[in-house]
């Protein structure tokens, strides 16, 4: 195994603690980058994606060669990505304070040709975590919050069955091409029988033509089977939920409009975090507004899309049925009072009202207040 080993002077003096080291792991497919500081010099070290040991090892020369006590405290981060969270309940076993980076909040060289490698990314996310320790400066970047491997666990069966939904539709729409070429449409495709169609002049297929279609019927057959199974492993552990966020989605789907798919994926993917106020609720899934106002340009950019898009997804769905289910809620009748001017904004004031749904959503399950006006099932 290949290591660089450079140590360098920091171009800019930052607060020198001797009983704090930073590192900042760059985590490639094959390599990772680590940029080990001091509040005066930089340490770079190369190692193997995902070897343990040569981590720690690592940690250890760092703090014999930078002056440090063996006990002394290691502060780490890393920016979210493929690696997923396990390098972090690896460094908090060892005893290293970890962050983990959201990569769309890290402040960058606005210019149009900037430097970009392993090094120089390592180096700029070991600045911004002295920044906040040693600085305090809270709001440099967006911290990721941690779910527990429970929570990360039961996020793959929702999931999954999104993955096999975008399958099987390809398979329909795959079917559905292949007998255009025919002349054949029909209206469902999920219980073909290649060898029983006609084409256009009512002549049988040609084999080949059955034989492929015989074969992409036994695909859509069996994504249908799994989505099923998907789908009853969900109906079975709504039956006696023992998780609190499987309880959390037997809770919104008292509402009428809020079915299986609905309350699994808020309840699931984003009530297992804990909002102090609306204000990170509508931020948490990037509803909010974004403003420009600069000089004399004064506009609206739109909502910001941060944090996670099946949520914000999902929120415009559950707000459309709620105006359809719930008519007479006070939500609905303060959307139809002030948006039902025109379609244009209608489109519109439905984010709104996604937000606002969300919110009332979230008051619901933290403080048991019941949206004004909602049916129940």
């Amino acid at each position: 195994m290949k290591k660089t080993k450079t140590t360098t002077q920091l171009e800019i003096d930052m607060p020198h603690n001797p009983n704090k080291l930073f590192v900042a792991f760059e985590m490639g497919n094959e390599k990772w980058v680590l940029c080990f500081c001091d509040g005066k010099r930089l340490r770079h070290r190369q190692v193997d994606a995902g070897a343990q040991s040569a981590v720690l090892k690592e940690i250890g020369l760092a703090k014999e060669k930078l002056g440090f006590e063996k006990d002394c405290e290691v502060h780490s981060c890393y920016e979210a990505g493929r690696d997923g969270f396990w390098p972090h309940r690896f460094l908090e076993q060892q005893g290293v304070k970890n962050r983990v980076f959201d990569p769309a909040s890290i402040e960058v060289d606005r210019r149009q040709r900037r430097k970009k490698t392993d090094r120089v990314d390592a180096e700029k996310l070991v600045r911004l975590l002295m920044r906040i320790v040693l600085c305090g400066e809270k709001k440099v970047c967006a911290e990721v919050r941690i779910p527990t491997p429970e929570q990360e666990a039961v996020m793959r069966v929702h999931r999954e069955r999104e993955r096999l939904v975008k399958e099987r539709t390809a398979h329909r729409g795959r079917l559905r091409s292949l007998l255009c070429l025919h002349g054949i449409k029909l209206k469902s495709v999920d219980r073909l029988v290649p060898g029983a169609l006609r084409d256009w002049q009512g002549q049988t297929l040609p084999a080949e033509m059955v034989q492929e279609l015989e074969r992409e019927v036994q695909r859509l057959q069996q994504i249908q089977e799994q989505v099923e199974a998907v789908e009853k492993e969900q109906r079975q552990r709504l039956k006696e939920p023992q998780a609190k966020e499987t309880q959390k989605a037997a809770q919104l789907m008292v509402f009428k409009g809020v079915g299986l798919q609905c309350g699994w994926l808020m309840a699931h993917e984003f009530f297992w975090r804990q909002f102090n106020n609306r204000r990170e609720v509508g931020a948490c899934a990037g509803l909010t507004g974004s403003p420009y106002d600069s000089g004399e340009s004064e506009r609206e950019l739109g909502i910001g899309k941060a944090g996670n898009r099946r949520v914000r997804t999902l929120c415009i769905e559950m707000a459309w049925n709620w105006l359809r289910f719930q008519p007479q809620s006070q939500l609905s009748q303060w959307f139809l009072k002030k948006f039902a001017q025109s379609k244009r904004s209608k489109r519109v004031g439905i984010v709104a009202l996604a937000r606002k749904l969300l919110v009332a959503l979230w008051k619901y399950l933290h403080f048991g207040l019941v949206p004004e006006g909602a049916l129940l099932k």
